[in-house]
C-alpha cells in the first residue's frame, strides 16, 4: 500500500508563494498517476493538478492555471506543488493522492481509480 505525506503548507500573503511536497512511499503497484486537490471552508473537494507519471502529462484546473506549477522528483518519488501569486480564495487544506489514469473534462481534472490520499496541508493566503 503507498503511503503519501503532504509538507509546505502554511499563511501567506495574497500575491506570495508557497511551495507543496508530496512524499510517496510503500508500493507503486497500478499506479501512474498522481494530482494535487483541494478541499475549502464549505466547499467539495476539487482537483487542482493531476500528471500522468512517465508520460509528462500535466492537466491544471482553470482557477489555477499559469500560476500553480507541478514538478516531480521521480527518484525520490516526490510530487511538488508550486503555487504563485496566491488569492486569498486559494485557502484550502491541500492533498495529493495517487490513482490509476486521468479523468479530465473542460470543468474537471482528477484521478481515475483513485487509490490513496494524502492527509493534506493548510494553505491560508491572507487578504
Amino acid at each position: 500500500e503507498v503511503q503519501l505525506v503532504e509538507t509546505g503548507g502554511g499563511l501567506v500573503q495574497a500575491g506570495g508563494s508557497l511551495k507543496l511536497s508530496c512524499a510517496a512511499s510503500g508500493s507503486m503497484f497500478a499506479i501512474n498517476a498522481m494530482g494535487w486537490f483541494r478541499q475549502a471552508p464549505g466547499k467539495e473537494r476539487e482537483g487542482v493538478s493531476c500528471a500522468s507519471i512517465g508520460e509528462n502529462i500535466i492537466y491544471y484546473s482553470d482557477s489555477v492555471k499559469g500560476r500553480f506549477t507541478v514538478s516531480a522528483d521521480k527518484a525520490k518519488n516526490i510530487l511538488y506543488l508550486q503555487m504563485n501569486n496566491l488569492k486569498p480564495e486559494d485557502t484550502a487544506v491541500y492533498y495529493c493522492a495517487v490513482g490509476n489514469g486521468l479523468v479530465v473534462t473542460p470543468t474537471h481534472v482528477g484521478l481515475n481509480d483513485l487509490k490513496q490520499w494524502g492527509r493534506g496541508a493548510l494553505v491560508t493566503v491572507s487578504s
